[in-house]
């Protein structure tokens, strides 16, 4: 299977004061195209600063990151923009959806970076809210959906460009237990569709819907291995 993203030897190092810390050590990781995977590990460990560097929010301080056999270790900030918007869908824990703005016109606003027309990015924005079951909300604004309702239009904004990768960050965090398995569900159904997706949770439960569990300790990855018990649905 192809691979899509390969670390290598990745380390970041922040400057805090006149303390020198270490985020990221030794990081060295491969994804392969359609695959599930959780990324774990306690506060500190490293897993946000590594989803940062994979999301292209953030760059290695040394290492060699490539992205669909593209190095993007060493992009600027306009080439690492280009690579997000394009590649790289985002769900958060927090929706970060525009409060002001329609459920349609959230979903769509990936699009109006990348440069198409208005009627064009209506139609691919209506069909990605009817994946996720909200065609019926497409007027709405954020403050008129439920929780669940928000981090699924959340979900179809990130499923707008057609990216290479699904990478959502605590995406059941702000969710009851009958609304997690939802969103669950739709990000199993979007990986059965082909989507590779990392997955960065602290959570064990949430963590089995993955195919693969790598988890983080001291900025160094502590152990990689298959989930034998994946929940599937």
């Amino acid at each position: 299977m192809a691979k899509i993203i390969e670390l290598e030897n990745i380390g970041k190092r922040y400057l805090m004061g006149e303390e020198i810390i270490d985020a990221l050590k030794i990081i060295n990781l491969t994804v392969h195209k359609n695959e599930y995977l959780a990324l774990m590990g306690p506060s500190g460990s490293g897993k946000s600063t590594l989803m940062n560097i994979i999301g292209c929010l953030d760059s290695p301080t040394k290492g060699t990151y490539l992205l669909n056999g593209n190095e993007v270790s060493k992009m600027n900030d306009t080439e690492l923009a280009e690579i997000r918007n394009g590649q790289i869908g985002f769900v958060f824990q927090t929706f970060n959806l525009m409060p002001r703005m329609s459920t349609l016109d959230n979903v769509a606003l990936p699009l109006v970076y990348a440069g198409l027309q208005k009627e064009e990015r209506r139609l691919k924005a209506e069909k990605v809210l009817g994946q996720v079951g909200l065609a019926d909300r497409m007027t709405h604004k954020p403050n008129e959906l439920s929780g669940g309702q928000r981090q699924r239009v959340a979900i179809a904004r990130a499923l707008v460009n057609n990216p290479a990768i699904i990478l959502a960050d605590e995406p059941t965090g702000n969710l009851d237990s009958k609304t997690s398995l939802e969103i669950m569900k739709i990000l199993g159904q979007i990986h059965a569709a082909g989507n590779t997706i990392i997955l960065v949770t602290h959570e064990p439960d949430i963590a089995l819907y993955a195919k693969r569990i790598v988890r983080l300790k001291d900025g160094l990855i502590e152990s990689d291995e298959l989930n034998p018990n994946q929940i599937s649905f």
